[in-house]
């Protein structure tokens, strides 16, 4: 059964004017079908807009009264809001203001109209599962935070690799040396590790994969484990690393410490028009099937 809607929440990347005239134009496109609309609190300062019929609010109020959220924006856009709203359970819809546009489906051009369809009840809701991550010292938590797309730990400033023991539910896997690791879900199977060579899961797949980074090994290979997994990679003396959580919030590591990644309880809900298909997503995207280009 279709979900219905009263309050809905925009969301857009800052200091950008193009965002700008779309926010504004999608509120009135809004206030116009009768519903609620809020404008969150950093977008609404950075456009100079909210106020009178579209009140600024914090993420914690949008998660308590919107009944929809709508980014307009980038994949970055998105997953920050995912992080933000994760707890509220506040179904998302992507606008895409940026330039890929994996999360963020909706094309600029048909935003109006696609997002009446979804008003309308025509849409397609799938859900996306989201890493714990966590970082132990000595045996006790000093950091956790979740991640939609990827955890990455890498070697930060330092010009030369880094070494870890990789553990999978307590049953070592082996030591690496490399620049790094990624641990990756099936959303963030199309970001930074596809780049490293990483295998694109299917949103629907219950997997996480962890992918080496420039590894000091020619075996060294990118896996697919269950989602029910938890992976520790343990930073070896000297060395120092970095660990970045969907390549937005950061936490500099000490030689000795763990890094413990599990999947998390808590799940995005992306809303998507009618017409979505994940795979002519990818062909448009990853340009598959494309006509080679003469020279």
């Amino acid at each position: 059964m279709s979900q219905r809607f009263h309050t809905v929440a925009l969301i857009g990347k800052y200091q950008s004017p193009d965002v700008a005239e779309a926010v504004s134009r999608l509120a009135e496109f809004l206030r116009g079908r009768g519903l609620r609309v809020l404008i969150e609190q950093g977008t609404a300062s950075s456009i100079g807009m909210g106020g009178g019929e579209f009140p600024p609010a914090a993420y914690d109020e949008i998660g308590a009264r919107a009944d929809l959220a709508v980014v307009l924006g980038g994949d970055g856009t998105m997953l920050n809001t995912a992080r933000r709203l994760a707890e509220h359970g506040v179904p998302l819809v992507g606008i895409n203001q940026g330039r890929l546009g994996f999360l963020t489906d909706i094309a600029r051009e048909d935003a109006s109209e696609r997002i009446g369809e979804i008003l309308d009840g025509r849409y397609i809701s799938e859900c996306r599962f989201m890493l714990d991550a966590e970082i132990l010292r000595g045996g006790q938590r000093i950091f956790h935070t979740l991640a939609l797309n990827d955890v990455v730990i890498n070697k930060g400033d330092l010009g030369r690799m880094i070494e870890f023991d990789v553990t999978i539910d307590g049953e070592f896997v082996y030591t690496q040396r490399s620049d790094g690791m990624i641990v990756s879900t099936p959303t963030g199977s199309t970001a930074y590790a596809l780049s490293a060579n990483g295998p694109i899961l299917h949103p629907s797949v219950g997997g996480i994969a962890i992918v080496p980074l420039c590894p000091h090994a020619l075996t060294a290979r990118p896996v697919t484990l269950p989602d029910s997994c938890r992976i520790d990679i343990d930073l070896l003396p000297p060395h120092d690393a970095r660990v970045h959580f969907d390549g937005q919030a950061r936490f500099d590591a000490r030689a000795g410490d763990c890094l413990r990644v599990t999947r998390s309880a808590l799940q995005v809900r992306l809303l998507h028009p009618e017409s979505y298909s994940y795979f002519a997503m990818l062909r448009e995207k990853l340009h598959w099937s494309a006509v080679p280009r003469h020279t």
